[in-house]
């Protein structure tokens, strides 16, 4: 890298990107060695800013296309960046399970880019784990039967809609109901990998298949795919930033935390089917 500094966590995914203030319009060259570090490393991460929504929306478009978060209203000054919030009384957290973000739309999201405003003294990480890693780990035969299965997933799944609850009472939202089939391999449309794509948070059987059919291999699946050896753990501060590859990888933002408040900014960048 010629213009930006580049620093790997040294697990399995995740690259720390320095040199840069995205408070301002960045570079094309600058842009594009930010973007391989993202197809490079599925997580980058960026210390340190100081940024508005605006601004924030204008560093995500120069990544990709904004697109609106389908189940909470975005900022009124600025509607393509969601606000994610947990207060002090709360006990659950939102979207508290291990997921790939809106994987039950038709074109699930190509990134999602998270900023900290407020952090809680302690706790409050977000964990991220690698799919690619997690698909060519699979034992061969697991491989061979998952060829061609295509697995349904949901915005109604009972895990992830109580994660949902808070947010959805306060801003008086109801939850759209939203299913989609996508392939449990799909395969990367700029790196050409593959990497599993079914999640706890949302896949609920695989198409042809009852769900009591499904249930012995999506628990394997959902255990396999979160191993600690694919897993990255980030500890936010506030001015943090990350952006992150849906296409291959999960998260799970750590509730671990109560009394205090965390408020963070989402900008979610559009994708194509997968594949």
């Amino acid at each position: 890298m010629q213009h930006i500094d580049v620093i790997p966590t040294g697990k399995a995914l995740g690259a720390e990107v320095r040199g840069v203030n995205i408070a301002k319009p960045l570079s094309d060259d600058v842009v594009a060695e930010i973007r391989q570090v993202f197809l490079d490393h599925l997580v980058v991460f960026i210390r340190d800013q100081h940024i508005t929504p605006e601004q924030q929306l204008a560093f995500s478009k120069q990544l990709g296309e904004p697109m609106a978060y389908p189940q909470l209203k975005g900022l009124s000054e600025c509607p393509l960046v969601t606000p994610v919030i947990k207060l002090e009384h709360e006990r659950i957290n939102f979207g508290g399970i291990w997921h790939s973000d809106t994987a039950y739309l038709d074109h699930p999201p190509m990134a999602s880019m998270l900023y900290a405003l407020e952090t809680p003294p302690s706790g409050g990480d977000t964990m991220f784990a690698n799919q690619y890693l997690a698909y060519e780990t699979l034992p061969g035969d697991i491989k061979k039967k998952l060829d061609g299965l295509i697995g349904v997933n949901t915005s109604t799944k009972a895990s992830a809609m109580k994660t949902r609850e808070d947010r959805l009472r306060d801003s008086g939202d109801e939850l759209k109901v939203l299913v989609s089939k996508h392939p449990a391999v799909r395969t990367h449309p700029e790196t050409g990998r593959k990497s599993l794509y079914v999640n706890v948070g949302h896949t609920t059987h695989f198409e042809g298949w009852t769900e009591d059919e499904s249930r012995e291999l999506l628990t394997f699946l959902f255990d396999h795919q979160v191993q600690s050896q694919f897993v990255y753990r980030f500890s936010w501060s506030p001015g943090s930033l990350a952006f992150w590859d849906n296409r291959c990888t999960q998260h799970l933002p750590v509730n671990d935390y109560q009394g205090y408040r965390r408020v963070m900014h989402r900008v979610t960048l559009a994708g194509d089917r997968p594949r």
